[in-house]
């Protein structure tokens, strides 16, 4: 038996409805202004949409700090951030200028910490993915809404 997709105010739920690209030039604020941008997404959000579980809006602006944190120290220039509604959570998608591929880092605290950033993400999306092109790399995570 087949499962309709699920309705907010007697209507389908439409993902371009709720899809938000932004830009950013790669300036330390702009860490700051990515997480605006997210909160401001998921406000919108949730007013048709709530989240499933109280702490999905919390873990996604954690991912979103997380991405625009990581593209300003290993990816100088801009970043790109695209926000949308998937049909069961939200898709986040972070272009930046490298062609380096993330990778895990042991977590030193006696240096200052560092190193938990991608293990948080894969602790917290459903998934997640790294497309490497020529100019830059595009970073996917889906997380729970």
């Amino acid at each position: 038996m087949a499962t309709e997709p699920p309705r907010w105010n007697g209507a389908p739920l439409s993902e371009e409805r709720y899809e938000r690209a932004f830009s950013f030039p790669g300036e330390l604020r702009n860490v700051t202004g990515a997480r605006l941008a997210a909160e401001e997404f998921l406000g919108v959000l949730a007013r048709d949409a709530p989240p499933c579980a109280p702490d999905s809006w919390d873990d996604i602006l954690l991912v979103v700090t997380e991405l625009a944190a990581n593209a300003i120290q290993y990816a100088p220039g801009p970043f790109g951030l695209v926000l949308r509604r998937t049909f069961d959570g939200v898709h986040v998608t972070l272009h930046d200028t490298s062609t380096v591929r993330p990778r895990p880092r042991p977590f030193h605290p006696a240096k200052g910490g560092g190193g938990i950033g991608w293990h948080l993400l894969h602790t917290l999306c459903d998934q997640v993915s790294v497309v490497v092109e020529d100019h830059g790399k595009d970073i996917h995570v889906f997380l729970p809404w």
